[in-house]
């Protein structure tokens, strides 16, 4: 079973038990989070998809650690100008262990069926 969430602005597939790299969260290792913009679900059965999310679905993980990722590097430079530049930075990164992956199943309720009234205020002609 597999799902898409959506985790710091990103669009992420899960699966139970993986180990996922995302963009720095708030928390301290060892403490669960909990996830609700599930947008996609896959059981290898059936096939949920929210609109925009999935109702009473869930993604809950706990952090691992944190760190920082290989420098990036940045170079821009302008030909015949004389012009170039240099610049970097080390992206910060949490990681997650995926615990497990809930889905609630919402019923619908019914609508309440309207009666249909006939219309008593037709004109008869004599």
């Amino acid at each position: 079973m597999y799902a898409i969430v959506n985790i710091a602005g990103k669009q992420i597939r899960v699966e139970k038990g993986a180990k996922v790299k995302v963009a720095s969260l708030e928390g301290d290792p060892g403490t669960k989070v909990q996830f609700d913009s599930v947008l996609l679900t896959d059981d290898g059965k059936k096939v949920q998809t929210g609109n925009p999310t999935i109702k009473g679905a869930s993604v809950s993980a706990s952090i691992l650690e944190h760190g920082r990722d290989k420098k990036i590097l940045i170079y821009k430079k302008k030909r015949r100008k004389g012009y170039n530049r240099k610049n970097g930075h080390r992206q910060g990164f949490t990681l997650l262990q995926i615990d497990k992956i809930g889905i609630s199943a919402v019923k619908k309720k019914a609508s309440p069926k309207k009666e249909v009234k006939p219309d008593n205020n037709e004109k008869e002609d004599s």
